[in-house]
């Protein structure tokens, strides 16, 4: 049972594709802790001792920022852009896509589902007399 930064790591998965669970850790700096501290990449989670859990740990919290402190830098530094005024902070507060993007079609994942009635305005069913 291997806990890094408040994170219950999967069992039976590498330890090497399981660090990536942690927020703010990727496969690349995952390789690299694994590296410094010199695990087998194969390893299973389930087989680490008790002290290459407790090598991790100290690994990662002196070098990485990690969960709780990693979200609350990104929601400071979203703010932090909304506060200035400045166009990506423009965009975060609307609910656009900040990095350019088109958004006459597509955006739908930023923007959220279609809203009823606003795709066609004042369209007129066609009488017939």
């Amino acid at each position: 049972m291997a806990r890094i930064d408040g994170v219950e790591l999967p069992r039976n998965k590498r330890i090497e594709y399981a660090l990536p669970y942690v927020f703010g850790l990727g496969l690349k700096s995952s390789r690299d802790i694994l590296t410094k501290v010199k695990i087998n990449f194969d390893t299973r989670v389930k087989d680490l001792s008790d002290e290459e859990v407790a090598s991790i740990q100290r690994e990662v919290s002196a070098h990485y920022m990690t969960e709780g402190d990693l979200r609350k830098k990104e929601r400071a530094d979203i703010r932090r852009l909304q506060d200035i005024g400045s166009y990506r902070g423009l965009r975060h507060k609307r609910s656009l896509p900040v990095r350019g993007q088109r958004t006459k079609t597509n955006a739908r994942t930023r923007k959220g589902p279609r809203k009823a009635g606003s795709a066609v305005a004042l369209k007129r069913a066609v009488t017939k007399k």
